[in-house]
């Protein structure tokens, strides 16, 4: 369905049209999903793609997409999961503890989404996060950086990470001190899995503000010393 179709229904008033406008937009947006690049589409179109238009609904596993015309007829994306203890990102004032009066925001993340494209022995995924940046008693910064970790773990007794990446995300906060962020990680790229083991794959996500910290700057190498000239042979 293109554009043409949804901006003519527009135009037309009444019951039965609002109707048939709410079901074509619904099945243009969830036919849409790889019906262009991700390098072609703007982030709110690539988040219509993953999510459908919708925003703010409690975070939930998501289904496995259709597959796409030039995929493995057999590939399976892995499922969301938001990883223990990491479902939220609390501030503090330095030095405090990120509660009660001394918390200065809170993020926390409200729906997940993903596909997957299969390319000769590869998996691009992408994740999609959407959340929320709520300002706390301490005060409502004007921006906040969120950072986000995504992996590929191929779960089972001893968990196997296959692929990680850390991205980051900025949000602008506003006088209601309640902002929605959004995120899609478009280039999580990690080895197709062999017959079934890409059952047990999950896709993790969670915050992770180590990743703000700057990484320490590798030390210079010790100069080595001069050796002195050996002594002259006697003569």
């Amino acid at each position: 369905m293109g554009d043409k179709p949804v901006i003519t229904l527009l135009a037309r008033p009444g019951r039965k049209r609002r109707v048939a406008i709410v079901t074509a937009i619904s099945l243009a947006i969830g036919g849409s999903m790889f019906a262009a690049p991700a390098s072609a589409q703007s982030l709110t179109d690539r988040f219509k793609s993953l999510f459908g238009g919708k925003s703010d609904d409690p975070a939930q596993a998501t289904p496995t997409p259709a597959t796409p015309p030039d995929g493995e007829p057999d590939m399976n994306c892995p499922p969301v999961s938001i990883r223990a203890g990491a479902s939220t990102y609390a501030v503090a004032e330095p030095g405090k503890q990120p509660v009660g009066n001394d918390l200065r925001f809170q993020a926390v993340i409200t729906k997940t989404a993903r596909d997957c494209h299969r390319t000769g022995g590869d998996i691009t995924a992408r994740v999609g996060i959407q959340g929320r940046v709520i300002a706390g008693p301490a005060g409502n910064p004007p921006t906040v950086e969120i950072p986000m970790r995504v992996a590929v773990v191929q779960g089972g007794v001893s968990e196997k990470t296959i692929a990680t990446k850390v991205y980051r995300t900025t949000v602008t906060m506003d006088e209601t001190g309640s902002v929605p962020f959004s995120l899609v990680a478009e280039d999580l790229v990690y080895p197709a899995p062999a017959g079934a083991v890409g059952d047990s794959y999950i896709f993790y996500i969670g915050f992770d503000p180590q990743a703000l910290t700057p990484e320490p700057k590798p030390k210079a190498p010790p100069r080595k010393k001069k050796q002195a000239a050996p002594p002259p042979p006697p003569s």
